[in-house]
């Protein structure tokens, strides 16, 4: 990728069973076009006493993807959603101004040995939009767009490219790119992408003026109609961004906002449990103590 700003190695963090590693926010790079927050969940492998119990939490001004590799979670939400996503499908949440949800390992997976691995992705909403409705969208694996370019296999994940559209429904102009390649190769994107853009590579190598750039890194450039890199066969990466929204984002716990303000207020209502409740589920994720720690 030419004119590359930033390359970062993932920094993995435990968090319950899980190995999670941030790729976005860090301190130099807060958003990539509208995503504010990506997380690369695993792989871990999981016994069959072990499990994914993420309680009831809430969210607001942001749409949330959630995209696996391995395993399946159980999404329950407060607008009445029940539903397990497994690999290659994508949940896609629009909090707007407040929805609740859960994140579990289903009962069917509960008792053997399972690998959870995904991507958990958050994309802030335009300022416009962050006190809409909240709403919820499953979209199965073969109802994304794939094609093929030479010897790379292509996904549209969400968003857009060129004349090809996802049917998750996004609320900015953005992209997330699913490239595999089948052989030592250039990938040329140059003139047909737009916004910024994060290249995370999944697994392989790419190599970029010399320089060869592995698995669990991420690259980032603010011009991304300048993408262009070799990529070796049997390599996986994901490209991200878009056209950046043009005010500042605040970030407190899973609560994002132009306003800090309504922060303010999302953080008290949770406090007094006055968020939606998701049905049947009756335990929730307390409110960390801390101030604004990103954003």
């Amino acid at each position: 990728m030419s004119n590359i700003d930033f390359i970062f190695e993932e920094k993995a963090a435990d968090i319950g069973n899980f190995l999670v590693g941030r790729l976005l926010p860090f301190r130099q790079k807060r958003h990539i076009g509208p995503f504010v927050f990506i997380d690369h969940m695993g792989p871990a492998q999981m016994k069959a006493d072990e499990n994914l119990d993420v309680g009831p939490h809430p969210h607001i001004g942001l749409s949330t993807l959630t995209f696996l590799f391995e395993g399946a979670v159980k999404h329950k939400d407060s607008l009445g959603n029940d539903i397990v996503i497994e690999p290659g499908a994508v949940n896609w949440m629009t909090a707007g101004r407040g929805v609740v949800h859960s994140e579990r390992t289903p009962d069917f997976m509960r008792t053997i040995d399972k690998t959870m691995h995904g991507l958990q992705i958050w994309i802030a909403l335009p300022k416009h939009l962050e006190d809409m409705d909240p709403n919820f969208v499953h979209i199965e694996a073969k109802d994304l767009p794939v094609w093929q370019e030479n010897d790379l296999d292509f996904k549209l994940i969400a968003g857009e490219f060129e004349d090809k559209k996802s049917g998750v429904p996004v609320y900015s102009k953005l992209y997330m790119i699913e490239i595999k390649a089948n052989k030592n190769q250039t990938v040329h994107l140059k003139d047909r992408l737009y916004g910024e853009s994060g290249l995370y590579i999944l697994e392989g190598n790419i190599t970029h003026h010399d320089t060869n750039f592995g698995s669990k890194q991420i690259l980032i450039t603010k011009d991304a109609h300048l993408c262009e890199f070799e990529i070796t066969a049997g390599s996986t990466v994901y490209l991200f961004g878009g056209e950046p929204l043009p005010e500042e984002r605040f970030i407190y716990w899973n609560f994002v906002s132009s306003s800090r303000e309504k922060i303010e207020t999302a953080k008290e209502m949770w406090q007094k449990q006055k968020f939606p409740k998701i049905p049947g589920e009756t335990d929730f994720v307390p409110l960390p103590v801390d101030s604004f720690k990103k954003g």
